[in-house]
């Protein structure tokens, strides 16, 4: 399917999740995600901060676990139309910006590029590592500039069950897949 079908027939599947099934299907990613990765302090982990209007899953849990454990946290912000990396702590200030995305007050790029984790908002991805999102190509921009030791983890509600038609060579496919029932890992190694 081309990303705008996918794009749409995504968006409508999240429209029919209850706050009940959200909740429990982002535990069940949160779940999989420690026991795969089992992060640790010390390591940096780059993550979105959920756009519920678009339902998408709580990271909230991981962002809790992350700070409570001695692990950097840095979320994305959109500056001169490209996205930065800002560290957050149990305290930071967020302000909705121009799309009533919630993003930290500072604008100060944290200047970070080896995280050990970059955890990545998707509408979808195939068994391949194709993501599709909005559309707006922020991540494949942030993924360009990441070094290569970076994970790159997609989180999804759904497993992948079709391929992404029309990937483009500017596309930077993720390394891993989480969804409520498996982590697929799209690097040909395993951890």
């Amino acid at each position: 399917m081309k990303k705008s079908e996918l794009r749409k027939k995504y968006l409508e599947k999240r429209k029919s999740l209850s706050d009940k099934d959200i909740f429990q299907l982002s535990n069940d990613i949160f779940k999989n995600f420690i026991h795969y990765f089992k992060p640790f302090s010390g390591q940096k982990v780059h993550i979105f901060i959920p756009i519920e209007k678009f339902k998408e899953m709580n990271t909230h849990i991981f962002i809790s676990y992350f700070l409570s454990r001695n692990i950097r946290v840095f979320v994305p912000k959109i500056a001169d139309e490209r996205l930065i990396s800002v560290e957050i702590f149990e305290y930071s200030k967020f302000e909705l910006n121009q799309w009533q995305i919630s993003e930290p007050v500072s604008d100060e790029d944290s200047g970070i590029l080896d995280f050990d984790f970059v955890i990545t908002p998707l509408l979808y991805c195939d068994r391949h590592g194709n993501r599709v999102g909005y559309g707006k190509g922020f991540y494949d921009g942030f993924f360009e500039t990441v070094s290569k030791g970076t994970k790159k983890i997609g989180v999804n509600y759904f497993n992948p069950d079709e391929n992404v038609d029309d990937v483009w060579e500017s596309d930077i496919p993720l390394d891993y897949l989480v969804t409520p029932t498996e982590v697929l890992s799209f690097s040909g190694t395993s951890e």
